[in-house]
């Protein structure tokens, strides 16, 4: 089985993949963090993935290395595969991601977001259009850190309050 991880660099989408990550280790599950990038400078540069003048000019394939680089650092044993899209639009790039989890059916979907509320609409929310898919599970990250949860005393295997 896999876990698929949607990565954009973004500050949930780091916390889906360390999510993804940590879940993997435990149950001993590969994870693939897949980027989708849009051949377009403009969208890149609105999302922070490359800023007009830096050293290199822009190309898909220099901001997969960086967005690469990112994985890196969060999930070193995760497979990084990296889409060029034309269409920069939350739908295009849901479909992109519904395709890839298509063809590798991952058990999982580790999604990264604060939109919960709008997942019902795919058209504006790509991991709505990602969500809508029922051939996985889907698990929302919204916040960086899990939340805390206290130890569970067991005592002769049932669960016994405090």
């Amino acid at each position: 089985m896999t876990f698929l991880v949607p990565f954009d660099g973004s500050y949930l989408a780091e916390a889906a993949l360390k999510r993804a990550s940590e879940y993997g280790d435990a149950l001993d599950e590969d994870v693939t963090a897949l980027s989708v990038i849009p051949d377009d400078e403009a969208y890149a540069t609105s999302v922070g993935w490359y800023e007009p003048g830096e050293s290199e000019p822009f190309s898909v394939a220099y901001v997969a290395k960086r967005l690469r680089e990112g994985v890196d650092d969060i999930a070193p044993g995760a497979t990084f595969r990296e889409e060029a899209i034309d269409d920069g639009t939350p739908a295009a790039i849901a479909a992109r991601i519904t395709d890839v989890a298509d063809e590798i059916r991952p058990s999982v979907v580790f999604l990264g977001t604060d939109n919960v509320g709008e997942i019902a609409q795919p058209v504006t929310s790509v991991a709505g259009g990602v969500a809508a898919n029922a051939t996985y599970d889907v698990h929302i990250v919204r916040y960086y850190a899990p939340p805390e949860i206290s130890e569970i005393p067991l005592e002769t295997g049932a669960y016994q309050e405090s």
